[in-house]
């Protein structure tokens, strides 16, 4: 049983992140680990002290808020009694990667916590990537081939979390399984899109020997279906028996303002790959390089605070997130109840490291100098006038900017090459249209992630592999044991 009063007699606490002036010098983590002298900032019995505090809910709403159903009260209390071995299969048993989500998840689920009722929720992000790392530190993530083969091939193109969520899966349930990516390297934006200082690609490549070892196998710098390709559309339909589609929605959203065909402004994603290689080793200076230089990012969300943090490491000389929103409040407004996510100002490791936050910020223009180079950013002031956005006058000014970064979110799947290959059907935002078996208007053409959703969390997109992946069983075998989480419809508490 939990301790029925653990939640009156502990506060919330999180461990420190490292010194600002130490860690914007490396790429490591923020946050010191028990080779760091982790343990004794945040240690064993601290993080047991954490894990009394959850109330083991007659209805937990934290699983609501998790689209995983991760058994958060049990492992909590598992952590509590000290029974860690039984609180990572507990936290196997809804989610393949909580290394990935205990460090990269915003955590709805704390956000749906009943102590968040009174903002003081249970550290539930913490807990679970501590019980990993101690199951990997002891040796108690093993593989887990099948017993027996089915016969069948299966072709997962894109190797993010969707794609590796639905590979593991299907490898497990008896399937031979081949993950294709057009990158050098498995992980999708795990691997070059999110920074080393949020997850160190260690723990992507110790999960990845693990499905090695199960039979997934992996092929990289394949770009299914494009001209040119090693694997053409036809011969993919030929050789698999069943085809996931994970790719992704990696189109950015652009801003066609005046100047936009400057040099110097990128899309978030045509920087972050260059700072991860650099981070890796991989290159020196990458070819978008932050250094002495005035940035500014457009777009207030993670992808922005990512694009913030990795500019801090390469040494820009100043860093501005401009975000056309206002300023989100500090605590939960009346249109924002629990056990919703709460919409309330967030401040990542990246923004305590520097740089301007500015809200309620239009762009105006892009300002050129005489090379055709940008060198400033042409900005005003809105406010909200019967919903719109209107221009507040006499605030007109102008942000120096050497670098351009628009970190504005994504507007769907890449369509040229393997998509309009397939013959695929896809919905008015771009993404492709599946059934509630998470197929595809094409038969044996299924769809996992963000390529079918749309940009969503990390979590949402393990649950769409994992829920994919007992359609495709379904669909080859007749009948499956493996749990499908959520539905293709299914949407975040709103």
């Amino acid at each position: 049983m939990p301790d029925s009063t653990g939640f009156l007699k502990f506060e919330r606490a999180t461990p420190p992140r490292r010194p600002v002036d130490v860690r914007i010098r490396d790429w490591k983590e923020v946050y010191l680990e028990r080779q760091q002298g982790g343990e004794e900032a945040f240690g064993t019995a601290a993080l047991r002290t954490q894990a009394a505090r959850c109330m083991d809910c007659g209805i937990p709403f934290c699983h609501h808020g998790c689209p995983l159903g991760n058994l958060i009260p049990e492992w909590n209390d598992l952590v509590r009694r000290d029974d860690w071995r039984e609180a990572v299969e507990r936290l196997h048993a809804t989610n393949n990667f909580p290394e990935f989500t205990g460090r990269l998840c915003p955590a709805p689920c704390e956000g749906s916590c009943v102590l968040n009722l009174n903002e003081s929720p249970v550290t539930i992000k913490q807990v679970e990537v501590e019980i990993i790392d101690r199951a990997f530190a002891e040796g108690w993530v093993e593989p887990q081939p099948p017993a027996e083969l089915s016969g069948k091939k299966v072709a997962v193109v894109g190797s993010g979390p969707a794609g590796l969520a639905a590979a593991q899966q299907l490898t497990r349930a008896g399937h031979e399984v081949t993950v294709y990516e057009r990158a050098d390297a498995i992980g999708g934006l795990m691997r070059y899109g999110i920074p080393e200082f949020k997850m160190e690609k260690r723990h992507l490549d110790r999960r990845l020997d693990q499905m090695r070892a199960e039979g997934t196998r992996f092929v990289t710098g394949v770009e299914v279906g494009a001209p040119g390709s090693d694997l053409s559309v036809e011969q993919l339909r030929a050789d698999f028996d069943a085809v996931v589609l994970s790719g992704g929605a990696t189109i950015g959203r652009d801003l066609p303002a005046p100047g936009r065909d400057l040099a110097g402004i990128h899309l978030a994603m045509e920087f972050l790959p260059g700072g991860n290689r650099q981070a890796l080793g991989l290159v020196d200076r990458p070819e978008i390089d932050a250094h002495g230089k005035h940035v500014v990012i457009i777009g207030g969300g993670d992808t922005g605070a990512d694009c913030l943090g990795t500019s801090h490491r390469q040494g820009a000389a100043s860093v501005a997130q401009l975000e056309i929103m206002p300023e989100p409040p500090s605590s939960r407004g009346p249109k924002n109840p629990w056990p919703t996510y709460p919409m309330v100002l967030k401040v990542s490791s990246a923004h305590e490291e520097g740089g301007d936050r500015l809200y309620s910020v239009n762009t105006e223009r892009f300002v050129g100098d005489e090379d055709g180079h940008v060198r400033a950013i042409a900005v005003h002031d809105v406010e909200m006038v019967d919903g719109r956005f209107t221009k507040v006058e006499g605030t007109e000014r102008e942000l120096p900017a050497d670098l351009v970064f628009l970190a504005m979110g994504f507007t769907g799947a890449q369509k040229e090459g393997l998509v309009e290959g397939l013959g695929v059907e896809l919905d008015a935002r771009g993404n492709v249209v599946r059934d509630a078996e998470f197929m595809s208007t094409v038969p044996g053409v299924f769809v996992a992630g963000d390529v079918g959703r749309g940009q969503s969390l990390i979590v949402w997109a393990i649950a769409e592999g994992r829920a994919a992946a007992g359609a495709v069983d379904t669909w080859l075998t007749g009948s499956s044991m493996l749990p499908r989480p959520i539905t293709p419809t299914a949407v975040a508490l709103r």
